[in-house]
């Protein structure tokens, strides 16, 4: 596995996982934050410190915040293969039209939005590059660039915007 040159493929969207879609990482050090409450869109509160920043920074507590970002995992298939991958936040703000904390927001104030974003994105065709995990604990490929080939694709967060009536700047 190690040393394999990334692949770019053509692929259909299969499916998204929508019950952990963001993580949280420290806005200063960018170290990855615990979740507080459980592996759904409240696990992405930004209420946690990071401990690091907030001890090395003692004379101006609170100044560490959070934000986040967008792991992905979802089922694409090839003309040959059906593969698990996982997109992070580069690869998904394509898809998304927006930052992870953006489409925090919006689903907070729409519960359902990130089960219909999955399912706006179903069927789509792209054109990905995936590399292997460099991480040998990591099971699934990584989603490194991704090209949707639809001349009239719309990212995820417009498409909702519409559909739940939203204005921009909602």
């Amino acid at each position: 596995m190690e040393g394999e040159k990334p692949v770019s493929l053509i692929c259909t969207v299969v499916a998204m996982d929508h019950t952990n879609f963001c993580y949280r990482i420290c806005s200063v050090c960018e170290r990855t934050l615990p979740d507080t409450i459980g592996n759904n869109t409240s696990s992405c509160s930004s209420s946690a410190l990071c401990k690091y920043c907030s001890f090395s920074n003692a004379y101006n507590p609170g100044s560490s915040s959070s934000k986040r970002l967008f792991r992905i995992l979802m089922s694409i298939a090839s003309d040959t293969k059906v593969f698990v991958v996982i997109m992070f936040d580069r690869a998904a703000r394509v898809l998304f039209g927006c930052s992870a904390d953006e489409f925090f927001d919006f689903a907070k104030l729409h519960p359902f939005a990130v089960e219909t974003a999955g399912e706006v994105l179903e069927g789509e065709m792209l054109r990905v590059t995936l590399s292997k995990p460099k991480n040998g604990n990591a099971q699934h490929q990584r989603v490194m660039s991704v090209v949707p080939l639809r001349s009239g694709f719309r990212p995820a967060i417009e498409t909702l915007r519409e559909l739940y009536g939203a204005r921009v700047g909602s």
